[in-house]
């Protein structure tokens, strides 16, 4: 079965024949082995590990992301960002908190950018009301 893993960022690019994979999503961890049922999944942020086809285990943190299987003989992983690491300890302690840590921050920035985005759009109709001295009759709010 052959395993690819790339990122938007394209500093993760993996392709590998596996012999099973390992990934999860919002209902849990899940494994696909040759011969899985077409599939399409969310990935949350966490660790994916596959099985070589010598039997050795492999991790790659991912920030979210698509798994996809194909044909049960592949299966195709596109994230934001993925680090792939032998060291798993390494992997869940200090990479998966980091992207966490972006996530949040970046969540914190969205809600940030519409709060002012709606303050926009009421300063705006604001000034458009009717009767409003400083709009000098420019309305197009009709």
């Amino acid at each position: 079965m052959k395993l690819t893993i790339s990122s938007l960022a394209g500093a993760t690019a993996i392709e590998q024949e596996v012999l099973s994979v390992r990934a999860a999503d919002a209902s849990g961890s899940f494994g696909i082995r040759r011969g899985h049922a077409n599939l399409l999944s969310v990935l949350e942020i966490g660790v994916v590990s596959w099985l070589d086809s010598a039997g050795h285990e492999h991790y790659c943190a991912v920030r979210g992301g698509i798994l996809r299987v194909s044909d049960g003989n592949c299966v195709h992983i596109n994230s934001r960002e993925a680090i792939a690491d032998d060291d798993l300890t390494r992997l869940e302690s200090t990479i998966v908190a980091e992207f966490q840590r972006r996530e949040k921050s970046e969540h914190n920035m969205r809600s940030q950018s519409r709060r002012l985005e709606l303050q926009m759009v009421r300063e705006i109709m604001r000034y458009l009301q009717p009767g409003n001295p400083n709009n000098s009759g420019n309305t197009y709010a009709s």
